[in-house]
Order: structure tokens, then sequence, then C-alpha cells
């Protein structure tokens, strides 16, 4: 996703100092489980809707279908349809959310999750919060200010709606470091992560050693592509097609035991749609979790 909850460089410089960084423990670090569960049958594969994001939702919801996937994942600066008058989801009224809830079972889907922007004030978290709990997802997906962690973290307990933070590349996100995410987990029970792996490589980080850092809070996953490290300036490329190294992140994310949601995203538009390359990597997934059995 390209848009994202606006972070100062003052509050970038205060989070991310190397030597703080450096201090932080790893509370969250879980020893391997030797579970039967950790096969890759209950990943729940999916995608984001933001791949389709130069549609409105009704078309968004139709591709989503037509690449043969049940789990989706909203964003809320989305448009909402004709029907709707185009609105952003953000600014529908409940009656409004009731109708793209109604359009969602229609297709047969489940909407597992969706981005919150959010925003400066906890009004407008709470706002989004409600379009969240009336679409009934299981965790939204988010990159709340650091000045707000304390209220959106209490937002979801008050919901029962876990944040599964997001990562853009460094020098945009203050999460573009698993090490921030670390600090914003710590003593924010409802906090989670949703590492972006196509993100990471932008910053020089590989995914692998990501997730490795991240292991035990890890609810959710954005399945992209990059087809080079330290270029942030890159958008993504079909899922196996670029430098990440997908057979070493399903095999980390099985040793830990993940049971989460895995969702493809693409950030590229292509012409006429996403759904090709998202049909391409649905293909690749499957493949590679095959091999991993």
């Amino acid at each position: 996703m390209k848009k994202i909850v606006a972070l100062s460089w003052m509050v970038l410089a205060f989070c991310l100092p190397t030597l703080i960084l450096a201090k932080q423990p790893n509370k969250f670090v879980h020893k391997k489980s030797n579970s039967a569960s950790n096969a890759p049958k209950d990943w729940k594969l999916g995608v984001a809707l933001y791949s389709f994001n130069a549609f409105s939702f009704p078309d968004q919801l139709a591709k989503a279908d037509s690449a043969g996937l049940h789990y989706i994942e909203g964003y809320t600066f989305g448009k909402a349809g004709v029907t709707l008058k185009d609105s952003s989801i953000m600014n529908l009224s409940n009656s409004g959310v009731k109708q793209l809830k109604q359009m969602i079972q229609q297709k047969g889907l489940k909407m597992e999750s969706i981005y919150l922007v959010g925003g400066k004030t906890i009004d407008r978290w709470k706002k989004e919060f409600d379009i969240a709990k009336e679409l009934q997802v299981s965790y939204v997906t988010a990159e709340p200010p650091v000045h707000l962690w304390d209220g959106v973290d209490s937002l979801a307990a008050l919901y029962k709606i876990k944040v599964a933070i997001h990562n853009h590349w460094k020098g945009t996100s203050v999460y573009w470091t698993p090490d921030s995410l670390l600090i914003a987990m710590k003593n924010h029970p409802n906090f989670y992560a949703c590492p972006d792996l196509g993100h990471y490589p932008k910053s020089g980080i590989n995914p692998v050693d990501a997730i490795k850092k991240l292991q035990g809070r890890i609810i959710a996953i954005h399945l992209k592509d990059i087809a080079e490290y330290n270029n942030p300036k890159l958008r993504d490329v079909p899922v196996g097609t670029g430098v990440i190294d997908f057979p070493a992140v399903f095999a980390e994310l099985k040793r830990q035991g993940f049971q989460g949601n895995i969702n493809l995203e693409r950030d590229t538009q292509e012409k006429p749609s996403n759904l090709a390359s998202i049909i391409r990597s649905v293909q690749y997934y499957r493949e590679q979790i095959d091999k991993l059995k």
C-alpha cells in the first residue's frame, strides 16, 4: 500500500536510534513448536483488495473471486462503488457498511481483515474500528502513530479486534525495521505483526531475518516480491520472480507454527488489472507449499 499514516522525522529519530533498538529484548520469541498444526494447510491464503485499487469495491470482489480465493483484506480508503456514490469506505454510514457486508456475502467471500488509515486523533481511529466491527473482521492491519499507541491498543481491547502492524520502507514508516515493531508491541498486548515481505528489502532487510525476530507475534503476512535490495523507488514484481527466498520464508513460518493469514498484494498496477499476476502468484504459492509438505 502506498497510502500510510504520516509520521514526523522527530518521531522517527526518537524511536529508532540503533543503540536503543539493540537493547530491546525480543520477549515474543517462542520455542519451536512440534504441533501437527504447523502444517501450511492451516494458513489462510487470500488477497489484499488494494491489489485492485484502480477499481471500486464490487469490482475488487469480483476479481478476488475470479482468482479462486476465499479470503480478502479490505482497506478503508478505497471507493465503495457506484451504488454508494463512490464514497470512501472510511466515510460510509453504518447502513453503507452493511451494504458492503452483503456484497461480500453474496460473493461467498470472507473478509478476515481490513487496513485502517486511522488518523491523528483517537476519534478517527474509533470511527474506523466501528467499520471493522460491523464487517466482523478477525483483525485490522494498520500503522498507528507513536503518540496514539496507548489509545489504539485500548480501542483494540475494547472492540476485541487485534491490530496487525504493517511496515513500509525506511524514510516513510516508523515500522520499516522489525525492531521498531518490537518496541511498539512491548506493553501493548493487542499489537501484533503483519510483515510486508516486499517492503523489507527496500530498506536492506532480509524478510526471513525479519520474521525470525517477530516470531510468536505474526498473525498475517503480506506476500509480495521485489526485484532487488536497497532500492526504495522500486515497485513490486509478481511473487516468485524477485529476490525474496520464499521457500525459506515458508519453511520459517512452518517452523514457528504460524497459523494466520497470507494475503497476496500488488502495488504495481498492470493493465488491464493485476488479476493475471495474482492468479500466477496463487499457483506459485501452492507449488511451494506442496514442496514444503
